[in-house]
């Protein structure tokens, strides 16, 4: 499988998909996807997930990036079925964001009519634009930075009008940004028996952990030991967040 550019979104296609993943990053890293979560991404391909992962610039008006990414997802699904990339006209779909990709997917799906088979909900954070965007509070007296939908017009409209029923929550346990907490309380609200929430070992920067290419020499050297257990180190958060969302995804598919 190699990465395509195509309607402005980044694709991966396996060779029998069973579903589609539409991914959105998180604000500040969400420009080239595919570089900075490919690890990540790559992973569930192989498992037969057809990778969407749409590009945005962060901006004050999310509502107006929802819609944007939305509609460049639409283009990419209709492209790919008028050329016959994918030859199955139905596959389930899902929502997977990270950071502000989460309050974006949440977005999507309160102010759209969209189909999905549930959201993955990685790191959410729904802060003020004062606390997310540095040097804003130093200009905060005499211009009215917030971002659109403010923190408290977001939370109304997920209580209001989200309508997918089936979400996973995913928190790390060493991060200071997550506000997962209170959207879980709103979606148990919304859709009770329907909300999956898991803690896993990490920190917000998990989800975009790399490859770490170490080859071992001729011979076996203490310092190849060493290679090998930083490589299990790196890997062992992301490999747990990789079975978390594939088990939700499909609780009977092997690990």
């Amino acid at each position: 499988m190699d990465w395509k550019e195509i309607q402005g979104n980044w694709v991966l296609i396996p060779r029998n998909p069973i579903g589609i993943i539409h991914f959105l990053g998180g604000a500040f890293v969400a420009t080239a996807p595919h570089l900075t979560y490919r690890w990540l991404l790559e992973q569930l391909a192989e498992k037969g997930y057809v990778i969407i992962a749409t590009p945005f610039v962060n901006t004050l008006d999310h509502i107006a990036i929802a819609k944007s990414v939305q509609l460049n997802f639409d283009r990419v699904i209709e492209r790919l079925h008028d050329s016959s990339a994918l030859r199955k006209r139905y596959l389930p779909i899902y929502g997977l964001g990270h950071s502000m990709g989460c309050k974006l997917h949440l977005l999507i799906g309160s102010i759209l009519s969209v189909e999905r088979a549930g959201n993955i909900l990685i790191s959410f954070n729904n802060y003020a634009a004062r606390d997310a965007i540095p040097l804003v509070e130093q200009f905060n007296n005499t211009f009215a930075i917030e971002f659109t939908p403010s923190p408290l017009e977001t939370n109304k409209l997920v209580q209001e009008r989200y309508n997918v029923r089936r979400n996973l929550l995913i928190k790390f346990s060493n991060d200071t940004l997550d506000q997962s907490a209170a959207l879980k309380e709103i979606l148990q609200q919304r859709f009770p028996d329907m909300v999956t929430a898991q803690t896993l070992p990490g920190s917000h920067v998990t989800p975009l952990g790399q490859d770490v290419k170490w080859q071992p020499g001729a011979s076996f050297t203490p310092i190849d030991a060493l290679g090998q257990w930083f490589k299990q180190e790196v890997y062992r958060d992301l490999n747990q967040l990789k079975r978390a969302m594939l088990l939700w995804l499909n609780p009977l598919s092997p690990p």
